[in-house]
């Protein structure tokens, strides 16, 4: 067996050549990958958002985003989805017959607007402005608000209110009721906001 002498300088030769290879491929390849995520504009448009609502209690609100936009889901209390039939004289829209949104899906044209009674699901920006009004949940006379006030959304740029279904009051600067986006239940926990179950 003969002794082979190994040539120092062409080994780091090859292992610098090599490092560099690999950092050439790296680079190459995040394009490569990055060409598999979804467009601006797909992302801009708005995939739909799984929410789970399992630890809503009554009273209470949850906010994701879809869209960029706040949505809103709120558990009613039974005392809250009382009142609700017994304000319809008071609001402009109280059946939201009105095509602003034209997106309204047809189970939100009711005095709770949403497929299940207790859950509201509307999205937070006042149709005056854009502002996003406050949580009012509690009943009776606070600042801004009719003595009678019966609990629902405040918006702090102009006064607008609205109920615990998100429907506009009458006489206020805001023009329609709070948009409904398409949503569907995937189960007794879980909803999906943007998409709506066709029949």
């Amino acid at each position: 067996m003969t002794d082979q002498k190994i040539d120092g300088g062409k080994r780091t030769w090859i292992i610098a050549s090599g490092c560099a290879g690999a950092v050439g491929a790296g680079f190459l390849a995040v394009p490569f990958v990055r060409s598999f995520e979804p467009s601006e504009r797909a992302r801009a448009a708005g995939a739909p958002v799984e929410v789970d609502i399992s630890g809503i209690k009554p009273g209470e609100k949850l906010t994701v985003e879809w869209r960029g936009k706040p949505v809103w889901i709120v558990r009613r209390t039974s005392e809250q989805l009382a009142e609700l039939p017994k304000l319809d004289q008071e609001l402009a829209d109280p059946m939201s017959e009105r095509t602003a949104f034209s997106t309204t899906p047809e189970f939100a044209r009711n005095d709770w607007r949403s497929i299940k009674k207790e859950y509201l699901v509307v999205v937070g920006i006042c149709s005056h402005l854009g502002c996003s009004p406050g949580d009012k949940f509690n009943p009776g006379p606070q600042p801004s608000l009719p003595n009678d006030w019966q609990g629902g959304f405040l918006c702090p740029c102009h006064g607008s209110t609205f109920d615990m279904s998100g429907r506009v009051f009458k006489d206020k600067p805001a023009p329609d009721n709070l948009e409904v986006p398409p949503y569907m239940y995937l189960s007794d926990s879980r909803l999906l906001i943007g998409e709506e179950k066709k029949a």
